[in-house]
């Protein structure tokens, strides 16, 4: 009884520690990673093909509140894990909530620095609050790669 007991707890506990890893936010490794992995398919399948999938909503570079954003060196979306509208609009003066021009600063550092780190507040697609985010970008050939973790 005691073995059937230890059985039916480990059991519940392996499935219910895998749900709750799910359901929390993005690391900073992830967010990296997902920077990686959307450079990588752009380098094998080509830029219509990497905006395509960035912008299929619960595709390969969509996971919990960590999404791919891409931009051209001018600022405009050219792809947006959940907000497709975003698409095609120039977002160079666009400010957060403290008046903080990040978009403008992204295309700055991805021209002087090519990969970085960036802060700012931006609405969580979970909570749709205005949150704290980190971000991590990466340049690769003309376009920024972003993907980042809220705070």
């Amino acid at each position: 009884m005691r073995k059937l007991f230890s059985l039916a707890v480990a059991g519940l506990l392996a499935t219910a520690l895998p749900l709750h890893a799910a359901s929390g936010g993005a690391s900073k490794a992830e967010a990296e990673a997902m920077v990686k992995k959307g450079i990588a398919y752009l380098k094998k399948n080509g830029p219509d093909a990497t905006f395509r999938e960035a912008n299929t909503k619960g595709g390969m570079f969509s996971d919990r509140d960590l999404y791919l954003t891409i931009y051209d060196m001018d600022g405009v979306v050219k792809a947006h894990g959940t907000n497709p509208r975003m698409v095609g609009k120039s977002l160079i003066d666009m400010r957060d909530v403290d008046g903080k021009a990040f978009v403008r600063e992204r295309v700055e550092l991805a021209r002087s620095k090519g990969s970085f780190w960036q802060e700012y507040k931006f609405n969580n697609p979970d909570t749709q609050k205005i949150e704290p985010k980190l971000t991590y970008c990466e340049r690769e050939q003309a376009f920024i790669f972003c993907a980042g973790v809220y705070k």
